[in-house]
């Protein structure tokens, strides 16, 4: 029996996404079409709009926006196309082929319109806030103000137009050349080669040997390759700091916090209030760990090891399914009937196979269209509450597509509230069902886990890249250096209890989320605390609960964090929120010790 029907007969037959609703093919009669005539309509909009829209009354600027909106729709759907395929097989080089090629076409069209928006923060405030009277206009008035948040920043036409251009040939390329060398990557484990998914899956086998084995087969093939991931890493952060410069933000983080909509000092703050609690949650938790391995110390391999008296059970695909989709509708019927849909219409692909991207991603496409969810689904508990997380991401942009293209995207501050609070209500409905104690210490013990990984870990990325963001523009940084930086940074977070080997300062190498999206990686501990908030509310109040909750989701990119948090009484800006949020994983930890 090959790996393939072994993997059917425990799992089930795993669904693949039909890519078709955006296009059928890469030689689709359709897509061509569409490039052509946004071609065409791009060159008309300029020719009708460039150098006017001051001149142009609320309504005509409104009309404007429409046919801005659709045009931009258009080149969307075409990009998540093609990124969604190239995901799906970053290894063939025809598909590499052809998403380098659609992103230089595209980038090509688009550049006939990117005046637009570097005209409307030109308009002065007095005179749009004129414009805005109008009903038509004052209909897109948060894009607008999402847009204009970038004036201080904004280059001249000439400079954007460049730095637009070379976009594909810069950070876009570099971004490339990580993930294909990522997907080409084989890691030797007892006999066979394996993709970088399968042998990072295998750091939670039950088997401490295999954990073992697997760890340092990573901390090797990384190591042998890390003069290239040092490269990539240091030159895409000199491409931020020019940037940066260029644009004169004052630190590396505060590009992202500018498109997230969240002030510095919040992000200051949240990073300091997890900092702090690192030794109430991480080491407390890591030391508990030990205890239950007989040992003061765990290797890192470990760290992510099932518990002694854990269920190492493969869960069949179907009951991965029903699990989720029970637990959103218990909270919300809705919310369920949103996320079915996911499964009747072929909108996953959930098998992990040679060549396709690690990891899982919810990608929204364009509202016209639908989301499309990426997993690597192995059956474990883990991968069950990825799907529950995932599933959030699709079913928020599918509520909030009703915004429009421009307004349905959220930032990703606010964009992980559904995904980690999809999680917690598949948690706690399968805490719910569980009954004997073993067993539920064990899922108590996994949620920590994950929610360690969600805060801890992920404030401890912030860290490492931020310093990597400031010492970088010293200099270049070499692979040794970044190593040390690193581990440095891992055993303040996780503790004494987590011993390292040389080895595990080549780990930072895989992490895609430094090289996609610099300081991407705050978001997942913004949105855990966030959720811990709202769910503490959820028990202590349902009534009406779920109503505002979706009613939050709807809201896409229309509010920000103040005015989508206020209805439930929650304040971002507020120490106290944050002290909340981590007080619910220190409430998690209290339970395990009083079971212990």
């Amino acid at each position: 029996m090959t790996d393939s029907e072994q993997g059917v007969k425990t799992l089930g037959q795993l669904p693949e996404w039909d890519l078709s609703d955006l296009y059928s093919g890469m030689d689709s009669p359709k897509l061509e079409a569409d490039l052509a005539q946004s071609a065409e309509r791009a060159e008309a909009f300029s020719a009708r709009y460039k150098g006017k829209l001051d001149s142009l009354d609320g309504a005509a600027l409104a009309a404007a926006i429409v046919d801005y909106e659709a045009l931009d729709e258009t080149l969307s759907a075409i990009m998540s196309y093609t990124g969604l395929l190239h995901a799906g097989a970053v290894s063939d080089p025809m598909v590499g082929s052809f998403y380098q090629t659609m992103q230089e076409r595209v980038s090509d069209i688009s550049t006939s319109v990117l005046f637009f928006t570097l005209e409307l923060n030109r308009i002065d405030d007095a005179d749009l806030a004129a414009k805005l009277s109008d009903p038509a206009l004052a209909h897109y008035q948060p894009w607008l103000r999402d847009v204009r948040a970038m004036r201080p920043h904004q280059l001249s036409d000439e400079i954007e137009t460049l730095l637009h251009e070379k976009h594909v040939a810069g950070r876009s390329a570099w971004t490339r050349l990580f993930d294909e060398t990522m997907a080409d990557l084989r890691f030797p484990f007892r006999g066979k080669e394996l993709t970088s998914t399968e042998i990072l899956d295998l750091l939670s086998d039950p088997d401490g040997a295999v954990r073992k084995v697997a760890a340092q087969s990573v901390g090797k093939v990384l190591g042998d390759n890390i003069r290239l991931f040092s490269l990539i890493t240091n030159t895409l952060a000199k491409d931020k700091e020019i940037d940066d410069k260029w644009r004169k933000f004052a630190r590396p983080v505060s590009s992202r916090n500018l498109s997230n909509f969240v002030e510095d000092e919040v992000v200051d703050a949240l990073s300091s209030a997890v900092k702090d609690s690192y030794p109430r949650l991480a080491h407390r938790y890591y030391k508990l760990k030990a205890s239950w391995f007989g040992s003061d110390t765990l290797d890192y391999w470990d760290r992510n090891a099932p518990l002694p008296d854990e269920d190492d059970r493969l869960i069949p695909w179907e009951e991965a399914r029903d699990t989720v989709l029970n637990a959103y509708g218990a909270f919300s019927g809705e919310l369920a009937d949103v996320g079915k849909r996911f499964f009747d219409n072929n909108w996953i692909d959930a098998p992990a196979r040679e060549g396709k991207a690690s990891g899982a991603f919810a990608h929204p496409t364009v509202p016209s269209a639908h989301p499309y969810l990426l997993l690597n689904y192995q059956g474990k508990t883990r991968d069950v509450m990825t799907l529950a997380h995932e599933l959030g991401h699709g079913v928020h942009q599918v509520l909030a597509g009703g915004q429009g293209h421009l307004m349905a995207d959220t930032p990703l501050t606010l964009a992980e509230t559904a995904s980690v609070f999809g999680e917690m209500l598949t948690f706690q409905a399968m805490l719910s069902a569980t009954r004997n104690a073993k067993e539920r210490r064990v899922m108590l013990a996994s949620k920590v886990e994950d929610m360690l990984n969600t805060v801890v870990r992920q404030i401890a990325f912030y860290e490492f890249e931020r310093k990597i963001h400031d010492e970088r523009r010293s200099g270049e940084i070499t692979g040794a250096r970044i190593g040390k930086i690193w581990m440095d940074i891992q055993s303040e977070s996780l503790g004494p209890s987590i011993r390292f080997h040389d080895e595990y300062k080549n780990f930072w190498a895989y992490i895609p989320h430094f090289i996609h999206s610099p300081f991407y990686v705050y978001s997942y501990a913004f949105g855990d605390c966030l959720v811990n908030s709202l769910y503490s509310q959820y028990e202590n109040d349902s009534d009406g609960f779920a109503e505002k909750y979706l009613e939050m989701l709807r809201a896409g990119g229309t509010k920000r964090h103040k005015e989508l948090l206020a209805p439930f009484g929650l304040d971002a800006s507020d120490p106290a929120f944050w002290a909340q949020g981590l007080g619910v994983v220190e409430s998690f930890l209290d339970q395990l010790e009083a079971m212990a």
